[in-house]
């Protein structure tokens, strides 16, 4: 792949420069901002926008195995990140593909200091399978957050330190593993988001007070009907 890259006759490469070649002609505050987001800003927006998440499902009111199922989903999400930056360690070893300021010469590139390979791109990974995972537990911030992670793989191109290959090797990693592994990371987070939703000091990081109460009173009513339901088939029998 390296050498494919090389040899600069490929889509990837001509990519590359077109995209990066948007720094060179952009104001520094422009780039110094775009180096911000795309080093630190997007992974931060993509937590915040979990815990946004997070924060707004345990605010409804839901029966107890609804609220530990969504809560699971959401924890999840860093799970899958984490899991497969894992994965992609063993990748970028096999691969070793060199950064691409290294076998280019005219490139603006924003971030210095990048040694290690650079085939599958770790922010790319980490803000997709962050934002699939998102997708499965709620759709309408799954989205943002997919956008997110797009926009993290253009950054990274534009700053120079990843080939456009890179980043979507990055987006097909962390989809997968977020993807394939969701139905047993549910199997296996929901009994223990069910747990601590039973505990008392703990609940509330699955259901809120108000939540919690709008299940119960709730579960009030459907009782109360089964009562009054069965106190009626009782009348009707004595008459």
């Amino acid at each position: 792949m390296a050498g494919l890259a090389a040899s600069g006759s490929n889509p990837d490469v001509d990519l590359l420069y077109d995209i990066n070649g948007l720094a060179k002609d952009a104001p520094h505050w422009l780039d110094r901002t775009v180096e911000f987001v795309g080093e630190y800003g997007l992974l931060l927006a993509m937590v915040l926008l979990v815990v946004w998440c997070w924060w707004t499902v345990r605010r409804r009111p839901a029966s107890a195995e609804e609220a530990a199922s969504a809560v699971a989903a959401l924890v999840w999400a860093p799970l899958a990140a984490g899991l497969a930056v894992l994965v992609n360690v063993p990748i970028r070893g096999f691969v070793e593909r060199p950064r691409p300021f290294l076998d280019h010469q005219g490139l603006e590139v924003l971030v210095s200091g990048k040694t290690d390979y650079s085939f599958v791109s770790d922010h790319a990974t980490i803000t997709m399978a962050m934002g699939v995972a998102l997708f499965v537990a709620n759709r309408r911030f799954g989205l943002v957050g997919i956008g997110l992670g797009l926009l993290e793989g253009f950054c990274r191109v534009y700053m120079g330190v990843h080939y456009p290959t890179d980043v979507v090797g990055g987006f097909a990693l962390g989809t997968a593993v977020a993807l394939l592994l969701s139905p047993v990371a549910s199997m296996l987070l929901t009994p223990v988001m069910k747990a601590v939703e039973g505990s008392g000091w703990a609940g509330w990081a699955v259901r809120g007070r108000s939540a919690r109460a709008g299940g119960r009173d709730a579960d009030t009513v459907v009782s109360g009907a089964r009562v009054e339901s069965a106190s009626a088939e009782e009348r009707d029998l004595a008459a």
